[in-house]
């Protein structure tokens, strides 16, 4: 049964990669057969699934790599996921590497199709995804990039940025976790030897707090610490980020 649909399906379609014409509407499977269609439309069935019409016919969605229509190129990104569900990202970078932002879609539609309640980011990060072409998806990752443009030095070299940006990140968010915790160990230290000094009454311990305060000064230092290398670290890693996109535009130009 399954052979008969995709052969269907195929008939329906087209089965060359290179007649494909993206200011159409079509459906592009696993199968490498093309559908064209004078509307595509996503939307979900009975039971909240999703599912794509080509006009009149329904196509599953597992059987989608990607789609076209008025709202955007979209690509298919179930083989990423545990559990292989489809789910749809939109194409917002187009090049020599396509970059794939997903969204969550809005449960209200209208005639044009499903809306996105998230907007485009214009920023290249690793909840994204790439590919060549038409195949097949993969994250945006420092490895993954690293293997695809190694064809092209100026990319390499911004991706290099990018790799001792995320590395020293790493180091200031280790930091700012490790002063966290020895501020927390001092002013707990601190605390206790409050405590000892001013047994009794809470008016006492308040006053006795009060006249201690520079016991619990080594505290305050470590949690300034842990606040300012979590700053910088916020900091880098943004920088480096920047490198990762600059690393994507070079690679299209």
């Amino acid at each position: 049964m399954k052979k008969l649909i995709i052969a269907a399906l195929a008939c329906y379609g087209l089965s060359a990669r290179a007649q494909m014409h993206e200011s159409k509407n079509f459906l592009y499977l696993y199968s490498d057969s093309v559908i064209y269609a004078k509307k595509i439309m996503l939307r979900p069935d009975f039971a909240g699934y999703w599912q794509l019409r080509a006009d009149s016919r329904r196509v599953p969605t597992e059987q989608v790599k990607f789609f076209n229509n008025e709202e955007g190129f979209f690509a298919n990104t179930r083989k990423l996921h545990l559990g292989g569900l489809s789910s749809f990202s939109e194409r917002i970078i187009d090049g020599r590497i396509n970059v794939f932002q997903e969204m969550t879609y809005d449960p209200f539609f209208d005639n044009r199709g499903p809306r996105y309640m998230d907007r485009r980011q214009s920023r290249v990060d690793l909840r994204m995804y790439y590919n060549k072409g038409y195949g097949n998806l993969k994250k945006v990752n420092y490895n993954n990039l690293k293997n695809d443009m190694s064809d092209h030095a100026e990319s390499m070299d911004l991706l290099k940025g990018y790799k001792k940006s995320m590395n020293t990140s790493k180091i200031m968010y280790t930091a700012a976790a490790v002063s966290v915790i020895a501020g927390i160990v001092s002013f707990l230290a601190a605390d206790k030897k409050v405590d000892s000094s001013f047994p009794g009454h809470f008016g006492d311990r308040t006053s006795g707090m009060n006249t201690s305060f520079s016991d619990y000064t080594p505290s305050l230092i470590m949690f300034g610490l842990g606040l300012g290398f979590t700053a910088g670290g916020y900091v880098i890693q943004t920088s480096g980020s920047r490198h990762l996109e600059r690393a994507v535009d070079a690679y299209n130009r």
